[in-house]
């Protein structure tokens, strides 16, 4: 399989790139950036030739469309930067695939929104009803690949990804940042104190590299115009997870909450049924501690201090 990976540069798309080589597969890493990134293909979403000559270079089977802005708070902060991004450069991609190209396009569990509120697991047919930007440019470009799958052929897939940790994750998201805070308190470069966002909200976390077999198996497998929800289907606290974390770093540490981290449209529980992708053949192989231990020992790694967790 040829295969173009946009966003390559990014947290899960350098773990998807990896995991596809090891596969056997062609992969072009395409991503923004001076040529030092890890990348083939410099790729620029709002410039349509550039999209083209991505595509001409890479002549891929299958497109995995990673690129986003996917940090909410900022896609917030700067809405048409986010819209630009993810729904007109999704477009742009579209408009330069030809048949039979496949279209794998990573959407978010974020889309369910205020259809999350009954507080049971997601399936695929429940409606979407986006809160933020960052959701509603993810719905919209769903919206785009189902017309362009209907109108000109193209075959496009949609995994709608839950949260996602491991190695290598921006420190901006929350369980890196637990993990960052707590290697910096072990290494004494810290105060003792956490400060922590809601702990009381559950969330669907799912180890990358059982997200990045997913898409893989979804590029084999996966039916045209069909959505996927790529989640563990277990929703878990906030704060159990960072006791895990705390247990593991074995340090006294106070937690404060920090209202700078809070959001205005937290939903308290929100996790998603993966029945239909274990269906194609799916199923997690990373336990949620394994994930944790190896998140805290490479923070630990980062600041230069070897991990002391023992192997379970």
């Amino acid at each position: 399989m040829r295969a173009l990976v946009t966003g390559a540069d990014g947290f899960v798309g350098k773990h998807l790139s990896r995991y596809l080589r090891d596969q056997g597969s062609d992969v072009s890493r395409a991503g923004r950036g001076p040529e030092e990134l890890d990348i083939d293909i410099v790729l620029e979403l709002n410039d349509s030739r550039s999209v083209e000559a991505a595509l001409a270079q890479a002549r891929p089977d299958v497109v995995f469309h990673l690129a986003a802005q996917t940090f909410l708070p900022a896609a917030a902060e700067r809405p048409l930067e986010t819209y630009e991004t993810n729904i007109l450069g999704t477009a742009r991609l579209l408009a330069a695939i030809t048949p039979p190209t496949r279209f794998i396009f990573v959407s978010s569990n974020q889309v369910y929104g205020y259809g999350s509120s009954s507080g049971g697991a997601l399936t695929e047919d429940a409606p979407l009803a986006p809160v933020e930007p960052y959701a509603a440019s993810k719905a919209a470009a769903e919206h785009l690949c189902m017309a362009a799958q209907r109108t000109f052929g193209i075959d496009c897939v949609i995994a709608r990804a839950f949260n996602h940790i491991g190695p290598g994750q921006d420190q901006r998201f929350a369980i890196p940042s637990f993990a960052r805070q707590l290697a910096q308190i072990a290494a004494g470069t810290q105060t003792p104190r956490l400060e922590v966002g809601n702990l009381e909200a559950e969330r669907d976390f799912l180890d990358v590299r059982d997200v990045v077999r997913a898409y893989g198996l979804l590029a084999e497998r996966g039916v045209t115009g069909q959505a996927y929800n790529v989640c563990s289907g277990i929703p878990r606290k906030i704060k159990d997870l960072l006791r895990m974390l705390i247990l593991q770093a074995r340090v006294p540490v106070e937690v404060r909450e920090d209202p700078a981290r809070m959001r205005p449209s937290d939903i308290p529980r929100f996790y998603g049924d993966n029945a239909k992708l274990r269906a194609l053949g799916w199923e997690p192989q990373i336990a949620i501690e394994q994930s944790l231990r190896e998140v805290y020992a490479s923070w630990q790694a980062a600041i230069g201090r070897p991990s002391r967790l023992e192997a379970r």
